[in-house]
C-alpha cells in the first residue's frame, strides 16, 4: 500500500483496533486512513461487486471475505462478471482484483465456517487461484497477486496464520526447501536422507499433513519421500509434478477439500496424461469425506485427511 496508491482494502471488521477477524489488516487503518481501508457492511455480493468496479476503474483492490465458506454469497461477482469482462468488452478492460480470504478447519469452527470450497472456482477462466503456505515467501505471493493484471482469488489456511515461515530447510533438518521464488512458483521439499521413494502432492495448509505423513513412512516404513508444495492451483502447470514421477513413478494428492471432484483429481488426471509411461501405480488421492465438517474435534479429525491416510495411499502405491 505503501508502494502503490492504487491499492484499497475492503473488508468487514478490517478497521483498528479490531484489525479483521484474523488479524490480517491489523493495523493499515491507523497507517493508510479510511480512504484506502474501507470497513464495508455485512455483504460479501457488495463488497466483491465494489472492488471489482474500483479494478475496472483502474484501482487494485483486495478484497477481504472473512471465512471462505462465504466466497458463495459472492459467485455471481465472480463466476459472471469479473471472470469474464475481460472477454466481453475485446480486451479493452483488465479485472486486477484480489479476494483473499481464510479457508479450511481443525479449529472446530463447525460446518459452515471450516469449508475447502476453492475447487468450487477452479477453471474459471481468467481467474487464478493462488494458496500460500508458511513455506517460501506468503507476502511475496500476495504482492505477485495485487501486482497480476487479472483477477485472483488468494486462499489462506487459516491454521498458518501463527505459524513459523520455513525458507531453506524444515525445524527438524528433514528437508531441504527449494523453490518459492518470484511469481506464483512451486515449492520442492527434498529429503535429506536419502533419495526420494514416492511424491506427495499438495498445497497449503495439507502440507502440514503431509509432512507428518512423510516422517511416519520415514521411521516406522524406511521410506523417504518428497513434497511439492503447488501455489497456483488454477491455472495448473503439472510438468514440477511429472518431472518428479519420472523419478521413482509413485505419487499421492493431499487436499482439504472434498476429495471427490476436487483439485487432486485433477492433478491425479493430468498425472495420467502426461507421466503415464513412468507411473508404478495409479496417482492416489486423499481428500475430506463426502460430509460437512463436524464441531466436535473428533467428528473434525474423522471427516477430513489424516497422516495416517497419508502415509496409507502411499504405501499402497507399493502393493
Amino acid at each position: 500500500m505503501a508502494a502503490d496508491a492504487r491499492v484499497h482494502i475492503l473488508g468487514e471488521d478490517i478497521l483498528d483496533p479490531y484489525g479483521g477477524a484474523f488479524k490480517v489488516t491489523k493495523g493499515l487503518s491507523e497507517r493508510f486512513g479510511r480512504e484506502r481501508v474501507h470497513t464495508t457492511p455485512i455483504s460479501e455480493a457488495a463488497i466483491v461487486g465494489v472492488a471489482s468496479g474500483m479494478a475496472l476503474r483502474g484501482l487494485r483492490p483486495v478484497a477481504e471475505i472473512m471465512f471462505g465458506d462465504f466466497l458463495t454469497l459472492c459467485m455471481d461477482q465472480i463466476v459472471n462478471h469479473i471472470s469474464k469482462w475481460k472477454y466481453m468488452y475485446n480486451g479493452q478492460v483488465t479485472v486486477p482484483l484480489v479476494i483473499r480470504t481464510p479457508m479450511g478447519g481443525r479449529r472446530g469452527y463447525g460446518p459452515t465456517h471450516s469449508q475447502s470450497i476453492e475447487a468450487h472456482f477452479a477453471g474459471l477462466p481468467d481467474v487464478k487461484m493462488v494458496a500460500p503456505s508458511r513455506f517460501g515467501d506468503p507476502a511475496g505471493l500476495l504482492r505477485a497477486a495485487i501486482d497480476d493484471d487479472g483477477p485472483v482469488l488468494f486462499i489462506e489456511c487459516k491454521t498458518d496464520y501463527p505459524r513459523r515461515l520455513v525458507k531453506d530447510a524444515t525445524a527438524d533438518g528433514a528437508f531441504a526447501v527449494s523453490g518459492g521464488g518470484a511469481g506464483y512458483a512451486v515449492i520442492h521439499l527434498s529429503p535429506r536422507g536419502g533419495a526420494a521413494e514416492g511424491l506427495l502432492i499438495c498445497y497449503g495448509g495439507s502440507t502440514e499433513v503431509c509432512l507428518e505423513a512423510a516422517k511416519s513412512l520415514r521411521e516406522s516404513h524406511g521410506k523417504q519421500v518428497e513434497i511439492l508444495i503447488y501455489t497456483c492451483l488454477h491455472p495448473l502447470d503439472i510438468s514440477p509434478a511429472a518431472e518428479l514421477v519420472e523419478a521413482h513413478g509413485r505419487a499421492v494428492v493431499v487436499e482439504e477439500g472434498i476429495q471427490c471432484f476436487g483439485w487432486g483429481s485433477e492433478v491425479a488426471a493430468r498425472l495420467a496424461e502426461e507421466a503415464f509411461d513412468f507411473l508404478e501405480a495409479p496417482v492416489g488421492r486423499v481428500g475430506a469425506q463426502l460430509s460437512p465438517i463436524g464441531g466436535a474435534k473428533t467428528l473434525e479429525d474423522s471427516i477430513l485427511p489424516s497422516a495416517e491416510g497419508v502415509a496409507r495411499a502411499l504405501l499402497e502405491t507399493w502393493r
